[in-house]
């Protein structure tokens, strides 16, 4: 279980940018991120392979397109429950605070990608410490 892709926009309902490495910041997410702030979905997370599945030939999808924050390998994140705690490279832990969401409205992913599968694919966590996360980074899942 590994992150493969780190993103972050200054936006929210547009596509983010991959950066190497980004800083996650207590009670707060990722620093500069759109999405950080004082509430329960400070950090987006959705599987690589939910990502690959979708992608095709004709239309190649990239990390940060659905705007998720951290894409990973080797973790279903949809099947895991509310409140479980995964730590993030050598310093970083989160708590898992939601699963999928509701889109009330068409964005700029949606209409880039044809559909949007962070509603039904992706979770949300809140940062409960800090620290820098990297590419290529472990992750693991903690009781």
């Amino acid at each position: 279980m590994k992150i493969v892709s780190i993103a972050t926009s200054r936006k929210k309902g547009t596509i983010k940018k991959c950066v190497d490495q980004a800083e996650l910041i207590e009670n707060h997410g990722i620093k500069d991120d759109a999405h950080a702030g004082d509430w329960h979905r400070q950090l987006s997370f959705l599987s690589a392979e939910s990502i690959e599945q979708v992608s095709t030939e004709a239309f190649r999808l990239n990390f940060g397109d659905f705007a998720e924050n951290v894409a990973t390998t080797g973790i279903d994140w949809k099947s895991l429950p509310i409140g479980q705690r995964v730590s993030l490279g050598e310093d970083a832990l989160v708590e898992i605070t939601q699963s999928g969401k509701e889109c009330h409205k068409k964005c700029a992913i949606y209409y880039r990608t044809g559909d949007c599968i962070m509603p039904r694919e992706g979770v949300f966590a809140k940062v409960l410490k800090g620290g820098i996360i990297r590419v290529g980074d472990s992750i693991a899942l903690l009781n």
